[in-house]
């Protein structure tokens, strides 16, 4: 049986945008704790090799647009528990 295939996140973002450029809608916008929440895998991975939310929020913000302290991140961050179709994943704040 064949492995179902898998695509980085930047091609899925290019179809996504030539998607959207193709039905005239505008670019997709994030909140900023849906954005945190997307990215809680890496930061729950950057805390483990012993980064700071400070150090996570400026490489955010060095390598983006995006605006975002380190109380930002952790007032958003998604526990494991609330990631990945666990038992709260769809709980809103």
């Amino acid at each position: 049986m064949e492995s179902p295939k898998s695509y980085p996140i930047e091609e899925a973002l290019k179809a996504q945008a030539a998607l959207r450029n193709l039905a005239g809608l505008a670019p997709e916008q994030f909140p900023l704790q849906a954005f945190v929440g997307m990215v809680s895998d890496e930061i729950e991975h950057l805390r483990q090799l012993g980064h700071t939310d400070e150090t996570i929020a400026t490489v955010i913000q060095s390598h983006s647009n995006i605006e975002i302290t380190a109380e930002q991140i952790a007032e958003n961050y998604a526990a494991p528990e609330l990631r990945h179709g666990g038992p709260d994943s769809d709980r809103t704040r």
